[in-house]
């Protein structure tokens, strides 16, 4: 039997790490929740201006806690006619006490007039493993689509952060509408996952 390396990962969030796990176990690769590797628990504050950033820092620090391999990710929604906004501040956008359902009030509201084709956004995944050695993959995942006039799908007409809100390209339904299945196959996670694929494939050939 192969004895799998193990990675651990910075998010304690079991459905991320399956998503990520399916795609290193194929490169002997078993992903660890922090907690159960025996991390340390620390606070890490996502200060960076990009999501590269952020991403980087909560597997670096991780690494630097157990010494081993970690990996970790930073999502967002950016909107064009807002310069980009909430971008890495997604999470907390309307605020430290932040909902999904606030989130996504005050989005509307910015946007409230303004027309559809002028209501541009995407959603980006950026996942990095780091190294003991301080060699670094970084795979990011892009989904362009626009802004809904108002929340569409989902229980209560609510449903998972920006979902109710964002409808990808090629569709007119929102994310919330179209169901997991779809986002899985089009989303910014999903292809973030997808170049973190090719991209162990190009380093484990280089080794």
């Amino acid at each position: 039997m192969i004895e799998m390396a193990r990675i651990i990962a910075a998010s304690q969030n079991k459905d991320k790490i399956k998503e990520i796990e399916a795609i290193t176990r194929k490169f002997g690769m078993d992903v660890v929740p922090r907690d159960d590797a025996g991390v340390p628990k620390v606070e890490i504050e996502e200060d960076g201006e990009t999501f590269e950033e952020n991403s980087y820092k909560k597997a670096y620090e991780v690494m630097k806690l157990c010494g081993e391999t970690t990996i970790a990710d930073d999502s967002g929604l950016m909107v064009d006619y807002i310069d980009g906004a909430p971008g890495v501040y997604s999470a907390r956008f309307s605020g430290e006490d932040a909902t999904y359902d606030s989130n996504n009030e005050k989005l509307l509201g910015l946007l409230e007039g303004v027309p559809y084709e002028q209501r541009t956004a995407k959603f980006v995944t950026v996942i990095t493993l780091v190294y003991p050695d301080g060699e670094t993959i970084v795979a990011r995942g892009e989904c362009p689509g626009h802004i809904s006039e108002e929340k569409r799908g989902g229980k209560d007409g609510f449903g998972f952060g920006y979902d109710p809100v964002f409808i990808p390209e090629g569709f007119d339904k929102t994310f919330a509408e179209l169901g997991t299945d779809i986002k899985n196959q089009v989303g910014h996670r999903g292809r973030a996952l997808a170049e973190l694929e090719r991209l162990l494939e190009c380093y484990q050939k280089n080794e």
